[in-house]
């Protein structure tokens, strides 16, 4: 996994649920605390640098054009 990216889950807090939501965005670190989301850690992933675009989130289009790898994105059972 050398040249593999540490992506996260996008989250934000919804008071009609109580609880923290998927945004549908995962990316990196940096990405996530920049546009004020935060961060699930229980949702490590990795994936090629390649898969990141210039915000810093995993590009699902090529995510998804790429056979699947363990580890790597998209997850199969999360919806947006």
């Amino acid at each position: 996994m050398a040249n593999d990216a540490a992506v996260f889950d996008a989250m934000r807090f919804d008071v009609s649920a109580g609880d923290n939501v998927w945004t549908g965005l995962t990316g990196t670190r940096e990405a996530i605390r920049r546009d004020g989301y935060c961060i699930e850690p229980l949702f490590l992933k990795f994936c090629p640098h390649e898969w990141i675009d210039s915000r810093g989130y995993v590009d699902r289009d090529l995510a998804q054009n790429e056979p699947r790898e363990a580890g790597t994105l998209p997850p199969a059972d999360r919806e947006p």
